[in-house]
């Protein structure tokens, strides 16, 4: 990914519990800082690059994103403390998510195009994301198109490599629960879709989409010390979810009886 220079922190946004922020860099663009010094640490930055990757395979709209050299020394023009530590923390590389001005929430009442919900739900039930409830949808609608934002609640199984490499065919058989996902009635077109959506995602298209993870947030853990050893294990619990039939897909709900 481009990296670019941040020159200002304009504002807080304040809605997300890791407090990211909006943010002007020197290729004149404005972000939405993901800051690698916030609460849940770097593997959510690996979470909404390895997602929004996968979007982007699946043709879903995902706001463009790059990596935001953040030096700390604009802390000092700030006036919340909250947000000085936080810059303080996540000196050197963060995540920028292109600022879609203009854009507003997307609103779980209205009908999407159905194919493109169905593709949406199924990449979360791929990645096991649990942030897209019809309280939450992290979704936004920008120039009458659907963008899906805020993938850092997805990919849990990384969260248990401190204790160990894990075991990609857990995560293969691994359910999803998507009783509460604000496009869930959209199974029948996920479904549909599945054969398409899974051929595109080969080795080599997952291979090419860690490759876009900045090494300074793959953190070492056992039997993975490097950033390539991280990446061969992402992938291979990639692999197997995408090769270990389908338990993680939504099954459609029957419709009630008149």
């Amino acid at each position: 990914m481009e990296q670019v220079k941040v020159t200002r922190y304009v504002t807080p946004l304040r809605e997300g519990g890791s407090l990211p922020g909006v943010v002007e860099a020197d290729d004149l663009g404005t972000y939405v800082c993901k800051f690698r010094g916030a609460g849940q640490g770097p593997r959510v930055l690996v979470a909404e690059v390895v997602v929004a990757g996968l979007a982007r395979l699946l043709d879903i709209p995902t706001p463009d994103q790059v990596v935001l050299d953040v030096d700390p020394a604009i802390a000092r023009y700030e006036a919340d403390e909250e947000v000085q530590d936080l810059l303080n923390a996540s000196a050197g590389l963060n995540l920028g998510i292109d600022f879609l001005p203009g854009s507003f929430g997307y609103d779980p009442t209205s009908t999407p195009d159905p194919d493109l919900a169905g593709r949406v739900l199924w990449l979360d039930s791929f990645t096991a994301n649990v942030d897209r409830s019809w309280r939450n949808p992290n979704l936004l609608v920008w120039r009458g198109t659907l963008q899906a934002i805020d993938h850092g609640a997805s990919l849990y199984f990384h969260h248990s490599w401190s204790g160990g490499p894990g075991d990609p065919a857990r995560f293969a058989r691994q359910p999803y629960d998507a009783s509460e996902h604000v496009l869930g009635a959209y199974a029948e077109q996920a479904r549909a879709q599945d054969a398409d959506l899974a051929a595109r995602l080969t080795d080599a298209a997952l291979t090419a989409v860690l490759a876009d993870v900045c090494d300074d947030w793959l953190e070492p853990v056992p039997d993975a010390e490097t950033p390539e050893a991280l990446r061969e294990r992402y992938v291979a619990f990639l692999t197997a979810r995408r090769d270990g039939g389908r338990p993680w897909l939504p099954e459609v709900l029957a419709e009630a009886d008149a």
